[in-house]
Order: structure tokens, then sequence, then C-alpha cells
């Protein structure tokens, strides 16, 4: 009879953790509670509560409290369970093995390729922890090949150690209880885009297209943009959104709901008319098949891996030419026969990627780590 594996998951991150990466770990996690013969786990927690205010003092204690948690608490625990593997979602894995290995998922390069964007204490702790003990991993996990092969870029870490395994949509509830109304539309119809205003999100390129197309009489068209400015000075992108839609006099027409919940979430999707993803860099982007789910067509920068994970389903632009994307918007607004291929094509799509998916193949991978 073969030994059941026993695999610790630290899920400390869902007390911090937004958007992608805490879809990331809750649908894991919940995949990862179903039966599976031959394989144990556990879900550590800290019982603490975890510090996300701005106060300077407060957030470096925090930062030690993350780091005790990682090298000397979350060990203790594995230990005591007697784990083969430590499965952590959050970049961060414990330095030290002490008989068991370690497994790291890194979403994406932006440590690297944006290091302006994170506190110094943070980065340092990251370069010095972070990926010092990624090098000691049996294997690091990154979503797409393209998040894979700028991982191996700026690390080092030798490629065939880095595993590329695609995510799912979010699970989503509908909820008919809200309406065109609650949005205060001045059109019946919108294209949509999820995400904070960060810098890299590029959204004013959605303001200028959406002045073009009105340019051109399709005026019935408003733009839904559901997110958070960003916390962070040197990332945030509102200030050049704002510009734009007071230079093209679309306050109307743009329409900034704030953080939508999750309950909230697919009756944007279901009513929107397309989605948009003007992103100049992702890890992944979740958006995308969620769009899939709830039927829109997709339109996503040609750019890191957006095009990996739409495939011939998604329609590209230059993200840096406007008129590109309001090109590539109009023979699907005006086609019903193309808005209907798009959507059948999302569909196809949508079945390359599900959360069990995830799960069997991560499954896998610590099978293989637990041999190594």
């Amino acid at each position: 009879m073969e030994k059941t594996i026993v695999v610790g998951i630290d899920i400390r991150d869902l007390k911090i953790a937004k958007t992608g990466t805490k879809t990331y770990l809750e649908e894991i996690c919940r995949a990862f509670k179903k039966e599976r013969p031959g394989i144990k786990f556990y879900f550590f927690d800290t019982i603490l509560p975890v510090y996300i205010g701005k106060n300077k003092i407060l957030k470096i204690a925090e930062h030690l409290r993350f780091f005790i948690w990682k090298q000397v608490l979350l060990p203790v625990l594995a230990l005591s369970k007697g784990c083969d593997i430590i499965f952590c979602t959050d970049f961060f894995v414990p330095y030290l093995n002490l008989g068991y290995k370690t497994i790291p998922v890194f979403h994406d390069a932006f440590f690297w390729e944006y290091p302006e964007h994170y506190n110094k204490l943070w980065l340092k702790i990251f370069h010095k922890f972070g990926v010092q003990a990624a090098r000691k991993s049996a294997y690091v996990i990154a979503p797409t090949e393209y998040a894979k092969d700028r991982i191996a870029h700026y690390s080092g870490l030798p490629v065939n150690k880095i595993i590329s395994i695609p995510e799912a949509p979010k699970t989503l509830l509908s909820t008919p209880s809200l309406s065109t109304g609650t949005l205060k539309l001045k059109t019946s119809k919108y294209f949509l885009h999820i995400g904070t205003f960060e810098k890299r999100k590029n959204l004013y390129c959605l303001v200028e297209a959406l002045h073009l197309l009105h340019q051109q009489g399709f005026t019935d068209f408003s733009l839904v943009l559901c997110g958070q400015i960003s916390p962070k000075n040197d990332m945030d992108g509102s200030r050049k959104l704002y510009e734009a839609i007071n230079a093209y006099n679309l306050t109307d027409y743009v329409i900034m709901p704030g953080y939508v919940s999750d309950i909230d979430l697919s009756w944007y999707y279901q009513n929107a008319e397309l989605y948009l993803f003007p992103s100049v860099n992702e890890g992944f982007g979740l958006p995308i098949l969620e769009a899939f789910q709830n039927k829109l067509p997709v339109l996503v920068a040609n750019n890191t891996c957006l095009p990996e994970v739409g495939g011939e389903a998604v329609v590209t632009f230059n993200p840096f030419d406007a008129s590109d994307l309001a090109d590539k918007i109009i023979p699907i607004i005006t086609s019903k026969e193309r808005r209907l291929a798009l959507i059948e094509m999302g569909n196809e799509r949508l079945k390359n990627f599900s959360w069990e998916r995830t799960a069997n193949e991560l499954i896998e991978v610590f099978k293989k780590a637990a041999q190594y």
C-alpha cells in the first residue's frame, strides 16, 4: 500500500490577499477539500489578526510577524502533522526544509519588474528569503508559460524547476437584485473592466477608445470600471484616467462603482456588452475566463500572457493605440453573428480551465516532489 502524502497548505494569506491571489487560494482550497485517495491536506492559519493599515511602525511589526510565521510557526505546524510538502501561494515558503519539501506559487514577476511599487523592507525580505527559499524548493508553480519565462529570467531559477499550471475562473453567484438603475447609466449598454486602477492596467486607453467610438456615432455605449484606486502612489494610475475622462467630457459615460463584492460581480459581467482588458502586464488574467463564463466577447491587449490565456477566443489589440481598440470593437457591436461566434469560442476555450484540473496537476507535482 502506497504511503499517504501529507500536504500542508498555508492559508494565512486569506487574511490579506485580494483579487486574483485571493481567488487562487480560496478556489484551490475548496478543490483540495474534496476526498482524494493517497493524499491528506492540512490547512494552516495563524490565530492572530493581520495588520493591513498604513501606520509605518505597525507595518514593520507585521513584516516581522510574517517572517516569524513563515520561518518558525509554519515549519513547527508542518512537523507536528508529519507533512511531506508545504505549499504556499503567496511567493514565500520556509527557508529551512525540516523533513518536508516546499513548493511556492509565483504568480508573476512584478517584484522584479516594478520594484518601486513595493516597500523597501518587503522587497529585501522577498529577495533574501522568498527567492532563496524558492531555490531550495522542489518546484515553483507559475500560472502561465509567459510568467514562467519571466520568473526564470529574473530569478535565475532553472526553467525545468518552474512548472506552469493554469488557473480557472472565480466561482460567482448571480444577483438579480441589482439593476442598470443602480449604475445610473446614461446609456443602456456598457463595456466592462474589472481590476484595480494601477498604471499597468492602462485604463485610460479604454476612455480614449470610448471617445473615438462616440465620435463615430456609437454614443449608446458607456464604460464601467469596477475596482479601487491603488493605495500606493507609484502604482496608482487613476490620475491619468480621470484626466482622460475630463478631457473627453465623458464623466456621464464612465461609471466607477468601486470595489465590487463577489456577490455582485456576476451581475456586472452578465449585463455587459463585452469585456475589455488593456493591461500591459499580467501574470494570468482571470477576468478573461470569468468573462467567457458569463457569455461575453473578450478583447485583450496583444502582450504578456493575455493571448496565451485567451487563445483564439479573444480579439487582440495594441494597448498603446486606442484607435486600434475602437476599430476592433466596432465589428463586434455591429454584427450579432460576430458576437455570437466569439461567445461560442469563449465557451470552448473555457473547457480547458477548471480548478479541478488545477488541483489535479498540483497533486501530481506534490507526488513527484515527495519522491524527489
